[in-house]
């Protein structure tokens, strides 16, 4: 298995791109990957040979964050993170992470890779903390606008992506929307609702932003603007929560022998919400494995990407996709 990590792309990289690419690197022996980046710049991050499953593959350029995505991709084909989209369309990878521009990678891979046929538009999906566990959402951010037909596709999509990768049999399906009943919310989710409700899924109805919390849905769809919303004021909110918890416990000296007590109980709690632990985001429709990242990732976030890229591999998700889905 051949996995192709952008090491230019992220607020940390280099370095924790690579960190996180060693500490993968020794878990899966059986993966290789390929690093992808300026390899000069990349040799002064590292101590000493590469493992034998790690090589380096040279890109010469790399996109800032704040380029227009497509009209970078466009000029800068030498960049890392269109170098390693392109290993994984000539079949040299088979699968891309990078922690760098969403933009560029989206761009990146429908120009390189396409979408899989049928497939109008393709989603970003990730994985959201509940009390239930981890539930899917998306899109959260490759298209603003969407069409019915655009939710019902992400909903079979983020359903297969459920069973196949999460192991939730027979996941249940929700629309994100302003009320419980059907008739409730805009002109989209209304002319959605009774797509979604002939599909071949599990489709449970509307779900309410106070649902999604609870792990009411196992995925959760919506266009690209809510979902991206959502998915930021959730880590805002859990981020407040935690430093008002650290905060108020540790303000005098009864409440922090208190807190010695609960402190296991709020780093089981902390881990849970921690975005790292879930890895990347993949973009599902594109016609290959792009695994997005968060881009403060560091080393144990793009470690868990990598993970989430063989997982993907090895369940064959893009041949699920294009099974699965009604012809």
């Amino acid at each position: 298995m051949r996995i192709a990590v952008d090491a230019m792309g992220g607020d940390y990289a280099p370095e924790e791109v690579l960190k996180g690419a060693m500490m993968a690197a020794e878990a899966w022996p059986d993966s290789h990957l390929i690093l992808v980046g300026q390899k000069e710049r990349l040799q002064t991050f590292l101590s000493g040979p590469l493992p034998k499953n790690v090589s380096l593959f040279q890109a010469s350029e790399v996109i800032a964050m704040d380029e227009h995505p497509a009209n970078a991709v466009r000029k800068k084909k030498d960049s890392s993170i269109v170098v390693a989209t392109r290993l994984v369309k000539q079949g040299e990878a088979d699968a891309i992470v990078s922690a760098g521009s969403t933009g560029a990678q989206m761009a990146a891979a429908l120009l390189g890779l396409g979408r899989i046929k049928g497939i109008e538009r393709p989603a970003i999906v990730t994985v959201l903390p509940t009390s239930e566990g981890g539930k899917l959402i998306l899109d959260v951010g490759a298209n603003m606008d969407a069409t019915p037909a655009h939710l019902c596709q992400y909903a079979q999509m983020g359903s297969i992506y459920a069973t196949k990768i999460l192991g939730i049999p027979n996941p249940r399906v929700g629309l994100l929307n302003v009320g419980s009943e059907e008739g409730k919310g805009n002109e989209l989710t209304q002319k959605a609702y009774p797509l979604l409700k002939e599909a071949p899924i599990n489709f449970i109805g509307n779900v309410e932003g106070r649902d999604v919390p609870y792990g009411r849905a196992d995925v959760v769809v919506c266009e690209g603007f809510a979902g991206n919303i959502l998915l930021k004021t959730a880590e805002g909110l859990a981020g407040v929560l935690f430093e008002q918890i650290k905060e108020k416990i540790t303000s005098n000296i009864v409440r922090k022998l208190g807190a010695l007590a609960v402190k296991p109980g709020l780093k089981e709690i902390a881990q849970m919400m921690d975005y790292a632990e879930y890895g990347g985001a993949p973009l599902l429709g594109v016609n290959g494995i792009s695994i997005i990242c968060h881009g403060s990732s560091k080393s144990k976030a793009i470690f868990n990407a990598i993970r989430v890229a063989r997982e993907c591999v090895q369940v064959q998700l893009i041949e699920q996709i294009r099974e699965d889905l009604p012809k």
